[in-house]
Protein backbone atom coordinates (compact mmCIF):
# COMPACT_ATOMS: atom_id res chain seq x y z
CA UNK A 1 0.00 0.00 0.00
CA UNK A 2 0.91 3.68 -0.75
CA UNK A 3 2.11 5.58 2.03
CA UNK A 4 0.77 9.14 2.53
CA UNK A 5 3.14 11.79 1.06
CA UNK A 6 4.84 14.05 3.64
CA UNK A 7 6.44 17.69 3.01
CA UNK A 8 9.11 18.44 4.87
CA UNK A 9 12.18 20.44 4.70
CA UNK A 10 14.93 19.36 2.86
CA UNK A 11 18.63 18.92 4.46
CA UNK A 12 21.60 18.63 2.23
CA UNK A 13 21.43 14.98 2.16
CA UNK A 14 18.66 15.64 -0.44
CA UNK A 15 20.36 17.71 -2.50
CA UNK A 16 21.52 14.61 -5.32
CA UNK A 17 17.93 13.35 -5.49
CA UNK A 18 16.09 16.71 -5.59
CA UNK A 19 19.14 17.82 -8.72
CA UNK A 20 18.16 14.77 -10.09
CA UNK A 21 14.83 15.41 -9.82
CA UNK A 22 14.76 18.62 -11.80
CA UNK A 23 16.99 17.84 -14.46
CA UNK A 24 14.75 14.58 -15.68
CA UNK A 25 11.31 16.93 -15.00
CA UNK A 26 13.15 19.69 -16.83
CA UNK A 27 14.20 17.74 -19.20
CA UNK A 28 10.52 15.98 -20.20
CA UNK A 29 8.33 18.82 -19.47
CA UNK A 30 9.61 22.34 -20.31
CA UNK A 31 10.94 21.51 -23.82
CA UNK A 32 7.79 22.60 -25.14
CA UNK A 33 7.09 26.30 -24.39
CA UNK A 34 11.27 26.69 -23.45
CA UNK A 35 12.47 25.16 -26.36
CA UNK A 36 15.81 22.65 -26.73
CA UNK A 37 18.22 25.07 -27.15
CA UNK A 38 17.22 26.64 -23.53
CA UNK A 39 16.85 23.40 -21.58
CA UNK A 40 19.51 21.68 -22.94
CA UNK A 41 21.72 25.56 -21.96
CA UNK A 42 20.07 25.53 -18.46
CA UNK A 43 20.75 21.77 -17.34
CA UNK A 44 23.80 21.54 -19.31
CA UNK A 45 25.60 24.90 -17.52
CA UNK A 46 24.82 23.30 -13.94
CA UNK A 47 22.41 26.76 -13.94
CA UNK A 48 19.77 24.01 -12.57
CA UNK A 49 21.99 22.26 -9.85
CA UNK A 50 23.41 25.71 -8.43
CA UNK A 51 19.79 27.14 -7.85
CA UNK A 52 18.66 23.72 -6.05
CA UNK A 53 21.86 24.20 -3.68
CA UNK A 54 21.74 27.69 -3.36
CA UNK A 55 18.14 27.90 -1.85
CA UNK A 56 18.61 24.63 -0.01
CA UNK A 57 21.57 26.78 1.89
CA UNK A 58 19.70 29.30 2.56
CA UNK A 59 17.04 26.93 3.82
CA UNK A 60 14.48 27.58 1.23
CA UNK A 61 13.72 24.02 -0.04
CA UNK A 62 10.62 21.66 1.23
CA UNK A 63 10.57 17.94 -0.54
CA UNK A 64 8.13 15.56 -0.89
CA UNK A 65 8.40 12.33 -0.19
CA UNK A 66 5.92 9.50 -1.63
CA UNK A 67 6.26 5.80 -1.53
CA UNK A 68 9.56 6.43 0.12
CA UNK A 69 11.32 8.35 -2.30
CA UNK A 70 11.81 12.11 -2.70
CA UNK A 71 9.02 13.20 -5.34
CA UNK A 72 8.79 16.56 -5.60
CA UNK A 73 10.12 19.80 -4.30
CA UNK A 74 9.14 23.29 -3.14
CA UNK A 75 11.51 26.84 -3.06
CA UNK A 76 9.93 29.39 -1.27
CA UNK A 77 12.03 32.59 -1.02
CA UNK A 78 10.21 35.56 1.25
CA UNK A 79 6.28 35.59 -0.56
CA UNK A 80 7.32 33.96 -3.37
CA UNK A 81 6.89 30.33 -4.65
CA UNK A 82 9.67 30.07 -6.57
CA UNK A 83 9.93 26.66 -8.02
CA UNK A 84 7.00 23.92 -7.19
CA UNK A 85 8.09 20.97 -9.13
CA UNK A 86 7.06 17.23 -9.21
CA UNK A 87 9.23 14.31 -10.53
CA UNK A 88 7.60 13.73 -14.01
CA UNK A 89 7.66 9.88 -13.08
CA UNK A 90 4.94 10.58 -10.54
CA UNK A 91 2.76 13.54 -12.29
CA UNK A 92 -0.96 13.17 -12.16
CA UNK A 93 -1.05 11.93 -8.75
CA UNK A 94 -2.37 14.48 -6.88
CA UNK A 95 1.14 15.24 -5.58
CA UNK A 96 1.73 18.96 -7.23
CA UNK A 97 -1.66 19.81 -5.21
CA UNK A 98 -0.74 18.52 -1.55
CA UNK A 99 3.21 20.43 -2.07
CA UNK A 100 1.46 23.65 -3.41
CA UNK A 101 -1.27 23.46 -0.22
CA UNK A 102 1.77 23.21 1.90
CA UNK A 103 3.94 25.92 0.09
CA UNK A 104 0.96 28.08 0.38
CA UNK A 105 0.38 27.21 4.02
CA UNK A 106 3.80 28.01 5.22
CA UNK A 107 3.81 31.45 3.29
CA UNK A 108 0.54 32.33 4.23
CA UNK A 109 1.44 32.54 7.91
CA UNK A 110 3.92 34.73 7.05
CA UNK A 111 2.42 36.74 4.32
CA UNK A 112 -1.12 38.23 3.84
CA UNK A 113 -0.30 38.41 -0.17
CA UNK A 114 2.05 35.44 -1.86
CA UNK A 115 2.99 34.85 -5.45
CA UNK A 116 4.67 32.80 -8.36
CA UNK A 117 5.43 32.95 -12.07
CA UNK A 118 5.45 30.95 -14.62
CA UNK A 119 5.93 30.90 -18.58
CA UNK A 120 3.52 31.79 -20.50
CA UNK A 121 3.63 28.88 -22.26
CA UNK A 122 3.38 26.17 -19.51
CA UNK A 123 -0.59 26.22 -20.31
CA UNK A 124 -0.88 22.86 -17.58
CA UNK A 125 1.03 25.23 -15.09
CA UNK A 126 -1.42 27.93 -15.85
CA UNK A 127 -4.65 25.65 -15.36
CA UNK A 128 -3.12 24.37 -12.32
CA UNK A 129 -2.55 27.30 -10.47
CA UNK A 130 -6.12 28.75 -11.83
CA UNK A 131 -7.65 26.30 -10.45
CA UNK A 132 -6.64 26.58 -6.92
CA UNK A 133 -7.32 30.28 -6.49
CA UNK A 134 -4.02 31.86 -8.03
CA UNK A 135 -4.81 34.76 -10.45
CA UNK A 136 -2.97 36.22 -12.87
CA UNK A 137 -1.62 39.78 -11.58
CA UNK A 138 0.65 40.50 -14.51
CA UNK A 139 2.76 39.70 -17.89
CA UNK A 140 6.56 40.10 -18.51
CA UNK A 141 8.01 40.80 -21.78
CA UNK A 142 10.06 37.68 -23.51
CA UNK A 143 13.56 38.14 -21.97
CA UNK A 144 16.94 36.83 -22.92
CA UNK A 145 15.66 34.20 -25.10
CA UNK A 146 13.49 33.08 -22.48
CA UNK A 147 9.62 33.42 -23.37
CA UNK A 148 7.01 35.57 -21.19
CA UNK A 149 6.07 34.85 -17.93
CA UNK A 150 2.76 35.66 -15.86
CA UNK A 151 3.13 36.75 -12.31
CA UNK A 152 0.25 34.93 -10.41
CA UNK A 153 -1.19 36.32 -7.05
CA UNK A 154 -3.27 34.81 -3.98
CA UNK A 155 -4.18 36.22 -1.03
CA UNK A 156 -4.54 35.12 2.86
CA UNK A 157 -8.18 33.67 2.72
CA UNK A 158 -10.21 35.51 5.31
Amino acid sequence: MPSQPVVRPAHAGDLAALQELARRTIDACYRPFLGDENVDGFIGSGASDEHLAHHLGQGHVHCLEADGAVAGLTVLDGPTVDLVMTDVRHHRRGLGTVLLARAEELLFARYEEIRLDSFTGNTAAFAFYEARGWRVSGYTEPDGGLPARAGFVKRRPA
